[in-house]
């Protein structure tokens, strides 16, 4: 049987820096937790990467580069359809806003269809503002929160519906924050 000599590896640290640290010394035995998988110096690179991912080493970079061309493919698609895309969002608006508020909502949209959350945002704050006209603010409360946003896109949305919510509902969208 062979003894190993458990190391520490820094958290955060690749597959390939494990099996360097543990490979360091071909004559030493060392073993290693990763994401709660044990690793051993006697494990190949692809071993570990079978381990840890249940992919070889070469299956794991072909699926991560084709990640890559997916996401990149996916921008561009987007890219291409935001002319399109924006004809839509500003008539959806033109359905929930008040006629003062269209000019503001046909800035917006574009923007925000090029932006990290490709416009994600808009049929959010749609969502909550069709609430609001309800005068349910409980329900907008919850389905704001139901939205599942990231600190960044809470308070997009809600300096948008801000700015396009109606004066009555202007405290409630303060209180949100």
């Amino acid at each position: 049987m062979i003894n190993y000599k458990e190391i520490e590896v820094t958290v955060g640290s690749s597959i390939y820096h494990v099996h360097s640290r543990l490979t360091k010394d071909i004559k030493k035995n060392y073993c290693t937790k990763f994401n709660d998988i044990m690793l051993y110096s006697t494990d190949s690179l692809d071993g570990m990467f079978l381990k840890v991912t249940g992919q070889t080493k070469q299956e794991f970079e072909d699926a991560r580069k084709q990640e890559q061309l997916d996401f990149k493919r996916k921008d561009l698609e987007h890219k291409y359809k935001i002319p399109e895309l924006t004809k839509e969002w500003v008539e959806n608006g033109k359905k929930t806003l008040t006629k003062d508020k269209w000019s503001l909502w046909e800035e917006m949209v574009p923007i925000r269809l090029g932006d990290l959350y490709k416009g994600m945002e808009l049929g959010c704050c749609l969502e909550i503002l069709e609430i609001l006209k309800t005068n349910n603010q409980e329900k907008a409360k919850q389905s704001i929160y139901d939205q599942g946003h990231s600190g960044m896109s809470f308070g997009l949305v809600c300096s948008m519906l801000y700015a396009l919510c109606e004066d009555k509902d202007k405290d409630f969208v303060k209180a949100l924050r």
